[in-house]
C-alpha cells in the first residue's frame, strides 16, 4: 500500500491515484478532491494531468516551474467550498523544498475551480485568487 502524497490516509491508488489514469481520468468530483490529485500530480511529475485539469482560459502553454527540481513536503488544506454547481474555491498550503537544497518554502494560496461544458462537466483549476 502506497501513501497518497496529498496527504489523506488512504492507498494511493484509491486516492489521487484514480483520477490520474483509468476509468476515473479527470473525474475529481469536488474542487478539493481535483487540489489534492493535483498536488499529488506535481509531487509525482504527472506534467499531462495537470494541464489536462487546468482551465483553458488561463492553462500556461509550458510549465516552467515544472522541472526545476522543487521537492514538495506536505499539503495541508484550510478549507473547501462550492459557490455553486460549477464554482468552488480552496484555501491551501504546500509546503516544498527549492532545487539544491534550502529551507523549506510555504505556498499559501486560495484557488479558483470552475465545472462547464467545455471541459466535459469536469472540474478544473482557474486562477490564484487575491484575498
Amino acid at each position: 500500500m502506497a501513501a497518497c502524497p496529498c496527504g489523506l490516509p488512504a492507498d494511493y491508488r484509491q486516492c489521487c491515484g484514480r483520477f490520474h489514469a483509468g476509468a476515473y481520468y479527470l473525474q475529481a468530483p469536488t474542487p478539493e478532491a481535483l487540489m489534492r490529485s493535483r498536488y499529488s500530480a506535481y509531487v509525482l511529475g504527472l506534467r499531462d494531468y495537470l494541464l489536462d485539469t487546468w482551465h483553458p482560459s488561463t492553462r500556461p502553454e509550458q510549465m516552467e516551474r515544472f522541472d526545476s527540481g522543487v521537492k514538495w513536503l506536505g499539503l495541508t488544506v484550510k478549507r473547501a467550498w462550492t459557490m455553486s454547481d460549477s464554482e468552488g474555491f480552496v484555501e491551501f498550503v504546500a509546503r516544498n523544498r527549492p532545487p539544491g537544497g534550502g529551507p523549506a518554502q510555504r505556498l499559501e494560496e486560495l484557488s479558483r475551480f470552475v465545472r462547464d461544458a467545455s471541459s466535459g462537466g469536469h472540474w478544473q483549476y482557474v486562477d490564484a485568487v487575491a484575498e
